[in-house]
């Protein structure tokens, strides 16, 4: 299941007609923002850009950090260290899936009831 979802989410079906509407950003910031490499869209063979909900997400989180009032080079360290953090996340989760346990070591098949009880 897990591998699913990853691949649901990288698949790059939403052309920037459709990212647009969704992320309320120009054409022109989204060009900028693939320039800075803060993402990288994938390309058709007519070389129209397509977009994966990853990069949406991305994209929204790019827009609330300007908002806030982050500068280009703060958001580009910004990204690389969450870039950093889930990759080392990543890993501790599969590890978790591999062995079959949870975060508290119990199986993925047992709730964590802890929280019910005092």
């Amino acid at each position: 299941m897990l591998s699913r979802d990853i691949i649901r989410r990288n698949m790059a079906v939403f052309p920037i007609g459709v990212v647009i509407k969704l992320t309320e950003l120009t054409a022109r910031q989204i060009r900028y923002y693939e320039e800075n490499e803060l993402v990288m869209p994938k390309r058709t063979d007519g070389n129209q850009r397509l977009f994966s909900l990853n990069d949406l997400e991305r994209l929204l989180e790019i827009k609330a950090l300007i908002e806030k009032g982050f500068n280009m080079k703060g958001i580009k360290q910004i990204l690389l260290q969450e870039k950093n953090d889930l990759s080392k996340e990543e890993l501790k989760m599969r590890e978790r899936v591999i062995r079959g346990t949870s975060k508290t070591d119990g199986p993925l098949n047992r709730g964590d009831l802890s929280r019910f009880f005092k």
